[in-house]
């Protein structure tokens, strides 16, 4: 039996993780544990046994958790990691932190990251899937990030060893974001406030932020995403070939791709794990079939099915 006494973080087992995702989805957690710093982090992996699977949880924005929950210890990065702090031209921030929160306490000192404004989730999270928008990604302004790795030591990496690449880093199975330092351009504070209310304004036009949704579910085929100018092209975006093979508002039991934006995947009350990943792999189906294009997932799905009754 592992001894867990000297762990200050709170550790619950078989916690329910439907309510801490985007979409209320999935079964619960073997193990979860919400550690109060990273050397209560750290004393937790060193005592958790190395054959025990962990899964590092951010805020559930861009993840289905399947309905058989998760195996092993899931990690929720909490209050512990939240703090922004600006240094120079640095911003360094704890991976629970809001990209929309490091947006604006950035642009408040004068420095630009008002790509982030609009990509749900935490910081954590934009690094491990190398979040961008309007033709600037995390990779572009990546310092440095602290990781604990699955024995429990302590590391600094650059980009270089994480392998930025479209939508994904290489990150070990089982090492855990704790902070992230990002280099940004100075700009005026007016100014950097006045573009994230214009980039929400035309989000809020052409994207269903008032459904249950976990973002853009599948990669662009095009190897990178919108620009937001006038110039963009949609040909050989998720969207459009999605749109292309009459996908849009497809349903699955409580799954739905949106009618606003058809690369967002909707609970619309009452769908499982189940039936978003099998609308999300009729779609797949649908548009290879019609354009011989193989859509990648971009939500994250992590767990087992429900057991068969």
């Amino acid at each position: 039996m592992t001894d867990f006494s000297h762990i200050r973080g709170k550790i619950t087992c078989d916690r329910p993780l439907a309510d801490l995702t985007w979409l209320r989805v999935g079964g619960p957690a073997e193990m979860f544990f919400q550690p109060a710093d990273t050397d209560d982090l750290q004393s937790f992996l060193k005592s958790l046994p190395l054959d025990v699977s962990v899964f590092p949880m951010g805020v559930g924005s861009n993840l289905i958790v399947r309905d058989g929950g998760i195996k092993g210890a899931v990690i929720r990065m909490g209050r512990g990691f939240n703090h922004i702090e600006i240094e120079g031209h640095h911003v360094r921030c704890g991976v629970a932190a809001l990209d929309a929160h490091v947006a604006r306490k950035a642009a408040d000192a004068g420095l630009d990251l008002t790509f982030l404004r609009t990509i749900p989730g935490a910081i954590g999270g934009a690094v491990r899937m190398n979040a961008g928008c309007y033709g600037s990604y995390v990779a572009d302004h990546f310092v440095e990030a602290t990781v604990i790795t699955r024995d429990g030591e302590e590391r600094v990496l650059g980009a270089d060893e994480l392998e930025f690449a479209y939508r994904q880093s290489n990150l070990p199975d089982g090492w855990v974001l704790t902070e992230v330092v990002l280099n940004a351009e100075q700009g005026a504070p007016e100014e950097l406030h006045a573009k994230m209310e214009a980039q929400l304004k035309k989000r809020d036009e052409t994207q269903p932020t008032k459904d249950r949704t976990a973002g853009s579910t599948f990669r662009n085929p095009a190897g990178f995403s919108s620009t937001g100018q006038a110039d963009d092209t949609h040909e050989l975006k998720a969207w459009k070939v999605i749109d292309d093979a009459d996908m849009r508002g497809a349903m699955l039991g409580g799954a739905q791709m949106s009618t606003k934006h058809p690369n967002f995947l909707i609970n619309t009350g009452g769908a499982t794990a189940a039936d978003l990943e099998g609308l999300g792999e009729m779609v797949r189906k649908k548009v290879f079939q019609t354009q011989s294009i193989e859509l990648h997932w971009e939500v994250m799905r992590v767990g087992e099915p429900a057991p068969e009754k």
